[in-house]
């Protein structure tokens, strides 16, 4: 190619790359800032101590590229900084995706929401489609079972896909424009709210899918943030995690093993064992029965090892999910299978009910190819398989509308400055991804927290003070040492 054609070319895909990441509802940018209904609010700590604040409610569009979708209100608790001349308004963006930011205030993060009042007004935001922004009712899928046939994953996936498929239906014949539920359009309500309160920017403070958010906030309306703070990170192209780092938390796990000699000797080479229960499980489904919370009679079902994986997924989290694993296969190893009956058979008794926008934002969220078929190559030999992110990738693809696209899951760059916060005991959301987005940042700073798990923010009085002096834009400390935990060992 002759040298002068080449600058032109290059400018014009620079164009196009720029147009690329303009939002299709740009016209709501446009226009004037939608208003704030306040009324006073009471709102109760985890103590019972109660703190004034307001409830807002914000009007926005369900899907901004469809003029005729509903709207839909997204309510959210504002706390009124403590300081003279408050900075930027700091919104709290929940996990999940599905989690209440305004329950989370009134838990364990309380005191961080009311330490963060010396700085700015601190919101807790409930998302669309959550909580009380809830937009649509749960959905009871309409497809048949058998409850004699094993819970397998094959069995399982098929179910999900086809139960999400029915309730999408459902949704849709009540009036809910089920293709608003994605992590873009939730992107712009955070700035449609930044825009309501008449603040040139905000700043971000989110935690597991709450960073996904986060960083979709910062991919499209950067300008719109001071700063922020994430943990437990899932990158835009990370909602499907990666089993090969569920298997190297497994590793630290078995040296927490190996560190005790109780623990060493009742429990041995727990990968080996979790390996051998699960073929088992593959090879004969156990029958299991209970009787879950609230039921009228027992349930029986023949469950393989899926199930348990997907159980197993779930309590990994942090450390003291973490320490109990070894006892639960060790029990299964030994043929004692009740050790999991309850808490598997009342999961799946509710696996025909859809909440709507968990699932939603997660299938809109997609997985690319390439990562796939890493994930799909790591699964096959993973102690969880592809267990952990169920039902994603399962769902993948079951409704090609609303995938957000490859341009959505591209690595992102910002000059925001950022705080990246994992624990070396997540087994949720691996350090190691959270070093693979920050790449991307020219201001991030991490803070890696040793035998920290998924729930950072409270784990450790410490970390919250990170986030304390980040926010204030201090240089917080990047390494904090938790004491680890004890593997369980039942008497």
């Amino acid at each position: 190619m002759p040298p002068l054609l080449r600058f032109p070319l290059r400018l014009l895909g620079a164009l196009l790359g720029a147009l690329m990441l303009v939002p299709a509802f740009a016209g709501a940018q446009a226009a004037p800032p939608p208003s704030i209904r306040y009324s006073p609010y009471v709102f109760t700590g985890p103590r019972g101590d109660t703190v004034h604040a307001e409830l807002g409610e914000l009007i926005v569009p369900e899907r901004r590229a469809n003029p005729a979708s509903r709207p839909i209100t997204l309510r959210f608790v504002r706390f009124r900084s403590t300081a003279a001349r408050p900075g930027a308004p700091i919104v709290y963006l929940a996990g999940g995706p599905g989690a209440s930011g305004i329950r989370t205030a009134s838990g364990p993060r309380f005191p961080l929401f009311m330490a963060l009042r010396a700085l700015g007004d601190v919101i807790a935001l409930d998302q669309r489609g959550v909580g009380q922004s809830a937009t649509m009712s749960a959905c009871t899928a309409r497809t048949p079972t058998d409850p004699s046939t094993p819970v397998t994953r094959a069995s399982l996936v098929a179910f999900t896909r086809d139960g999400l498929t029915d309730c999408i239906a459902q949704w849709s014949a009540a009036g809910v424009d089920v293709d608003g539920y994605t992590t873009r359009e939730s992107a712009a309500d955070i700035d449609d709210l930044r825009r309501a309160l008449g603040v040139p920017q905000i700043a971000l403070w989110g935690i597991s899918y709450g960073s996904h958010l986060g960083l979709a906030v910062l991919k499209y309306h950067g300008a719109s943030v001071s700063r922020a703070v994430f943990a437990g990170i899932e990158g835009l192209e990370q909602t499907v995690k990666r089993p090969a780092l569920t298997d190297s938390l497994f590793v630290r796990v078995q040296r927490l093993i190996d560190a005790d000699t109780t623990a060493r000797a009742a429990y041995g080479d727990l990968a080996a064992t979790m390996r051998r229960v699960h073929s088992r499980l593959d090879s004969a489904p156990q029958r299991m029965t209970t009787t879950p919370p609230g039921a009228s009679a027992p349930i029986t079902m023949r469950i393989a090892a899926f199930p348990v994986q997907i159980l197993v997924g779930s309590m990994i989290a942090d450390p003291a999910g973490i320490a109990r694993v070894p006892a639960l296969y060790a029990a299964m190893d030994a043929g004692r299978y009740d050790v999991v009956a309850g808490p598997l058979l009342g999961a799946l008794s509710g696996m025909s009910t859809f909440s709507g926008m968990p699932e939603l934002m997660d299938v809109a969220s997609g997985i690319d190819r390439a990562r796939l078929m890493l994930v799909e190559r790591e699964a096959a030999r993973g102690l969880l398989g592809d267990a952990l992110n169920f039902p994603m990738p399962h769902l993948a693809g079951i409704r090609p509308s609303i995938d957000l696209g490859a341009g959505f899951r591209a690595p992102l760059r910002s000059s925001v400055p950022t705080l990246f916060i994992s624990g070396t005991l997540d087994g949720r959301t691996s350090p190691v991804e959270a070093a693979e987005v920050r790449k991307g940042f020219t201001r991030g700073r991490a803070l890696l927290v040793e035998h920290g798990g998924h729930n950072i923010f409270e784990a450790d009085p410490r970390v919250a003070e990170a986030v304390v002096t980040f926010f204030r834009g201090g240089t917080p400390v990047e390494r904090i040492e938790m004491t680890p935990p004890k593997i369980f060992v039942p008497r």
